[in-house]
């Protein structure tokens, strides 16, 4: 894994495409019978990109507090948003945008130094040599189950058609690796649709890596990714590993304007905390209009959330997980150092917040967003058995940020919490 990723805290995902142009479902819409795979491509003729201003969209994502970005330059419909050579799907050939969406977006994310993501989805429900074979290859018993996107109806796979197919997957993701500078991160998507063996790996892999051998993976490469990707169900406990937390704004990837149901800034801020507090990132979702503009509800989100981080930047970037909700009901980050604590309140206190199982003297508490020192007492504590007493800090809702307030708690020596027993933990 390389360092930048567990430094950047939080990624931008945008989820572009023709569906946006009646707002339904990207892809699944068709694929699940909701409406006729003919009616879902109809709209290529209303995807415009009229308005599409790759630069407003990377200032929009720097201004977020966002380190990377990742734009879906393909979905299981297999429309790419690139000029691919090697179909005749793309919005550059099919639409009147006429646009290669990704060259556009790449050039201007590069350009604010943003880390630059391409998602790109395995499976492809258009391309005639996709669904040939079965998932491990096994033919099921009842052929009416079978979806005529993913696996051949009649029974019969063909193994020369899956590899021509994989060979378009290698040939479109070459084009997405070389034509617009080094990429650093591929998201992939529908590996659940076949087995590590049939998509070719692990070799598929170092065939990807021969490009950029800086390059990681999300999950979703059938066990062979650099990083747990959870999807929408903030995790209750910490992933093994380095790990991201990919999440929509309201409950739809792309544009659905009837979509009303938005988490309010509080919660989104609440999330990315609680992201960081177990060392992950988040990566927040946007879904833009078919012409390019994004909604003023997620652009007003994006914005408080990146007011929220510059304000409290010294507690989100360059920091680690930090102690464990047994010593501190609520999110955390520590220094690299492990000598600064940073705790994340989430409500209004009545008189003081509670800190259990600290070991180290403490030098000073102050309120991160105003600078202003705050009283503590310790209570208890049994010094021959070394039992830490509970740490009681003083303040009201006068001290908090609108938002989620965070204190600074600084120490001469790494930070140690008790374990039990008398030992301490010097970690999570």
């Amino acid at each position: 894994m390389r360092p930048w990723f567990e430094d950047a805290k939080l990624g931008i995902f945008i989820h572009y495409g023709i569906y946006a142009v009646d707002g339904v479902s990207e892809s699944w819409s068709f694929h699940n019978g909701v409406i006729s795979y003919e009616e879902y491509m109809k709209q290529l003729n209303g995807f415009t990109a009229s308005r599409f201003d790759a630069d407003q969209w990377a200032e929009l994502i720097e201004r977020s507090g966002a380190k990377y970005a990742v734009l879906t330059t393909k979905h299981h419909d297999g429309v790419a948003l690139f000029d691919t050579q090697y179909s005749g799907l793309s919005v550059v050939k099919r639409t009147p945008a006429e646009r290669d969406i990704v060259k556009e977006y790449a050039e201007a994310i590069k350009k604010r130094g943003i880390r630059l993501g391409m998602y790109y989805s395995l499976i492809d429900w258009s391309h005639p040599d996709y669904p040939s074979v079965y998932p491990s290859g096994v033919v099921p018993e009842d052929l009416n189950q079978v979806n005529r996107f993913s696996e051949p109806l009649d029974g019969i796979q063909d193994e020369e058609r899956w590899q021509s197919f994989l060979e378009f997957n290698r040939n479109q993701l070459k084009e997405i690796l070389t034509r617009y500078g080094a990429v650093d991160l591929l998201w992939f998507d529908g590996d659940w649709e076949r087995s590590a063996e049939q998509w070719g790996l692990p070799e598929f892999k170092t065939y990807l890596r021969s490009f950029n051998p800086d390059l990681i993976f999300n999950s979703r490469l059938a066990g062979h990714g650099d990083y747990k990707t959870p999807e929408q169900g903030l995790p209750i406990t910490r992933p093994e590993g380095p790990w991201e937390f990919c999440t929509t704004i309201n409950t739809s990837w792309g544009y659905q304007p009837k979509d009303h149901n938005y988490k309010s800034l509080n919660q989104m801020i609440r999330m990315f905390c609680d992201c960081i507090s177990m060392g992950g990132n988040m990566l927040l979702n946007i879904g833009p209009r078919e012409d390019g503009t994004i909604d003023s509800r997620q652009v007003d989100i994006l914005l408080g959330l990146g007011d929220w981080i510059r304000t409290h930047e010294e507690a989100v970037y360059g920091t680690a997980e930090g102690i464990m909700t047994r010593y501190w009901l609520g999110g955390s980050t520590l220094s690299k150092d492990r000598r600064t604590l940073y705790l994340f309140v989430y409500d209004d206190p009545k008189e003081s917040v509670c800190l259990k199982g600290l070991c180290n003297p403490i030098r000073k508490i102050t309120v991160l967003h105003t600078g202003k020192e705050l009283n503590y007492d310790i209570h208890g504590g049994v010094p021959w058995f070394n039992i830490p007493g509970t740490t009681w800090i003083y303040m009201t809702p006068e001290d908090c940020h609108a938002q989620v307030t965070v204190l600074k708690l600084e120490f001469a020596e790494p930070i140690e919490m008790y374990g039990g027993s008398g030992a301490v933990v010097t970690h999570n």
